[in-house]
C-alpha cells in the first residue's frame, strides 16, 4: 500500500504536532470556516513549492497567506484606508485584502507569483487560529485538493483528494466548514477597491462598509487576472460536465437543483429547498462532490441561482466549473 497522509481530530496534541510539522517545512491541510486550506510555512520557499507540487498547481496563481491578525498583517503589508475599513468589518472572516508587499517581509516571494502584492486574511475558525499560534508562522493556504478540482469542505474531501501526496504530513478534521465557499478576495489597484473574487463576504456587505461601490476585475487579462486565486478559466471543476440555469431535467441527466419550486431528477440534490442562498453556499462543494460521483459522468443540470448576495460567488463558482477543460 502506497503513502497516506495522517488524519488527526482537531485536540490540542494533534494540532501541536501540526504546528511542529510546519516549522519542519511539511503541509498541513486543515479547516477554516470557508473551505479546508493546504498549508505551509509562508517564510519558508521550500515548504511553498510543496504545496504547487501537491496540488499540480500552476505556479502563476498566488497564494493567500493566513494571519492571527491585523496586527501581524501590517508586519507584512501597506494598508491604505479603506483596506483597514475591510479589514476591521471582516476579520477575522471569509474577506481576503490583496496588498502591496512591505520591504524586509519574510513572506516567500512564491506565494506573490512573481507580484509585488500578497493576498492575506485572518480565519475565524478556532482549529484554524490554534494551528497559526502552534506553527508561530503565517501560513499559506490555498483550497486543499489538486488544482481546478472542487473544493474540500471536509477532511474526508482532503483525503480523497490529496490523502496520497507524500508532501502533507497531516489532515487536521475539525468538521465540515461551515460557510463553505471561499473567502471574497479585495484589492486596490490604482487606489480603487476592486472585487478580484466574489465569495464568502456578499458585495453588498463590503460596499456598506466603502460607501462606495466595487470595481470589477478583469480577470481574463494583466495582473489584476492573476493577483487573485480562482480566476482560472476552469476551476472548481467536477469530473462530470454541467449545464448551467437549467429549469428542466433530462432523463439521463442528474440535477443540482435550488429552491422550492426546482424540478426534480432521477438523481438530484437540493442546495437550499427554502432558497437560503446562504444555505446553498454552504452545501455547493459538497454536493457537487456527491452528485458527481453518482452521476458517473452524465450531465449534472444546475438549477438557476439567484445573483443577489452569496449568489453572485455561487455563479462564479458554477461558471468556473462548466468552462471547457484546458
Amino acid at each position: 500500500m502506497g503513502y497516506v497522509a495522517d488524519c488527526l481530530s482537531a485536540t490540542a496534541e494533534a494540532i501541536e504536532k501540526a504546528g511542529v510539522a510546519l516549522r519542519e517545512g511539511r503541509l498541513v491541510a486543515f479547516p477554516t470556516e470557508t473551505v479546508y486550506g493546504l498549508g505551509a510555512d509562508a517564510t519558508n520557499d521550500r515548504a511553498v513549492a510543496r504545496i504547487f507540487e501537491a496540488k499540480g498547481r500552476p505556479r502563476f496563481n498566488p497564494l493567500i497567506v493566513h494571519l492571527t491578525g491585523i496586527a501581524e498583517a501590517e508586519k507584512h503589508c501597506i494598508f491604505n484606508v479603506e483596506a483597514e475599513l475591510l479589514a476591521r468589518a471582516f476579520w477575522p472572516g471569509g474577506l481576503t485584502l490583496v496588498l502591496p508587499r512591505r520591504a524586509g517581509s519574510p513572506l516567500s516571494l512564491l506565494v506573490s507569483a512573481g507580484l509585488d502584492t500578497v493576498a492575506l486574511r485572518v480565519p475565524a475558525h478556532e482549529v484554524a487560529q490554534a494551528l497559526l499560534k502552534a506553527a508561530g508562522r503565517p501560513i499559506a493556504a490555498p483550497s486543499a485538493n489538486p488544482s481546478g478540482k472542487v473544493s474540500p469542505t471536509s477532511a474526508a474531501h482532503v483525503m480523497e483528494g490529496l490523502g496520497a501526496a507524500p508532501e502533507l504530513a497531516f489532515v487536521i478534521d475539525g468538521g465540515p466548514c461551515p460557510l463553505g465557499l471561499e473567502s471574497t478576495v479585495i484589492g486596490f489597484p490604482d487606489g480603487v477597491p476592486t472585487l478580484f473574487r466574489p465569495g464568502a463576504v456578499a458585495r453588498e456587505e463590503i460596499e456598506k462598509v466603502l460607501g462606495r461601490k466595487l470595481a470589477d476585475a478583469d480577470a481574463g487579462s494583466g495582473e489584476e487576472g492573476r493577483a487573485s486565486p480562482g480566476q482560472l478559466e476552469s476551476h472548481y471543476a467536477p469530473g462530470s460536465p454541467l449545464r448551467l440555469d437549467a429549469t428542466t431535467v433530462g432523463d439521463d441527466e442528474a440535477l443540482l437543483a435550488f429552491g422550492p419550486n426546482a424540478p426534480r431528477g432521477a438523481i438530484s440534490m437540493n442546495l437550499s429547498p427554502s432558497g437560503d442562498l446562504t444555505e446553498a453556499a454552504a452545501h455547493l462543494f459538497a454536493m457537487l462532490r456527491a452528485l458527481d460521483k453518482q452521476a458517473s459522468g452524465r450531465t449534472i443540470a444546475v438549477s438557476p441561482i439567484p445573483m443577489t448576495g452569496l449568489g453572485e460567488a455561487i455563479n462564479d463558482r458554477l461558471k468556473r466549473a462548466a468552462a471547457p477543460r484546458g
